[in-house]
């Protein structure tokens, strides 16, 4: 019991990676990006990154599971990456997070509608406070709403949510990698992006120094590394849970306009980061046991941990 407990653990420091390397997105495409290149910063952050783990691993994934890494591939970047970039290019930085953190309640509904599995109320409350702390975070005074972009941040938080639930519901076929079936994702979201860039950017395309320590930066620490832990982490914890540590993004990118950018952070701010970091480390406690209430054997199917 205590080394499941452990392992665990480790699957959630490591799901929490990624959330925490994507809230430096914001600083390094505002400082090092050139403006006006949406499109390239997407698939330059797929692409490369693709291409390089599927370098490493050198392994093709099996015919029947071609439709099931492109539909993979399209939910996760292909279509997600555009409207990411869509939605913070035309929608204030507060409502995206906002609409990004209830991620684990569109999880929990595409669970029940497609799969009729339920999520534990405990759960769902902690996704609440999530959505609850970062709106007051980065709610302040009047917001002028962008129709497109609000469309796309939901566009895009129910394609990614989709993703997560697709990819825990999958898992991976005997003899496949995850640095494999990752690899694949990238690759093929990243030619669905390719010609979205003519059509959508518009800025000059710049290629200095700080542009392509930002682009290395999406690409490696933000692409290879934290999507290869996301998706490990991914087939072992519930969707609800795993998503419930997307709100470490917008705290990492508020601590880090803060301590970089000098951007103020006032109280209210850091108490409502603060209850969102609580909402997300609570809804990884796990579920009181019944076996110990009820002395019945121990261990659980694992049907019952996944709802768990």
């Amino acid at each position: 019991m205590d080394q499941d407990r452990a392992g665990h653990a480790r699957l959630i420091l490591l799901g929490a990676v990624a959330p925490v390397v994507w809230g430096t997105t914001y600083a390094v495409t505002t400082e090092l990006l050139p403006p006006g290149r949406p499109m390239t910063a997407a698939l330059l952050r797929a692409l490369p990154a693709g291409l390089l783990l599927l370098a490493l691993t050198r392994q093709l994934p099996p015919a029947p599971w071609w439709g099931r890494l492109a539909l993979l591939g399209l939910l996760n970047f292909g279509a997600f990456f555009p409207l990411l970039f869509l939605s913070a290019y035309r929608l204030p930085g507060g409502p995206a997070a906002v609409v990004g953190s209830a991620q684990p309640l569109v999880a929990a509904a595409l669970l029940f509608v497609l799969f009729r599995q339920g999520t534990p109320l405990r759960r769902l409350l902690w996704a609440l406070a999530a959505v609850v702390g970062v709106a007051v975070a980065v709610l302040g005074g009047a917001v002028a709403l962008d129709a497109v972009g609000l469309a796309a941040a939901v566009a895009g938080t129910t394609t990614m949510a989709a993703g997560v639930v697709l990819t825990r519901r999958w898992g991976l076929p005997e003899g496949m990698s995850g640095l494999t079936a990752t690899g694949w994702q990238l690759v093929l979201g990243g030619l669905m992006i390719a010609p979205l860039v003519p059509l959508l950017d518009t800025g000059p395309f710049v290629l200095d120094a700080g542009a392509v320590a930002g682009y290395a930066w999406l690409a490696l620490p933000g692409g290879a590394i934290s999507y290869a832990v996301w998706f490990h982490a991914g087939r072992r914890l519930p969707p609800t849970s795993l998503t419930l540590l997307l709100p470490l993004t917008p705290v990492t990118a508020a601590l880090l306009g803060w301590a970089l950018l000098g951007e103020a952070l006032t109280g209210v701010q850091a108490a409502g980061f603060g209850l969102a970091l609580v909402a997300a480390l609570g809804g990884q406690l796990p579920a009181p046991s019944r076996a110990r209430h009820r002395g019945g054997v121990r261990g659980a199917p694992d049907r019952e941990r996944d709802r768990r």
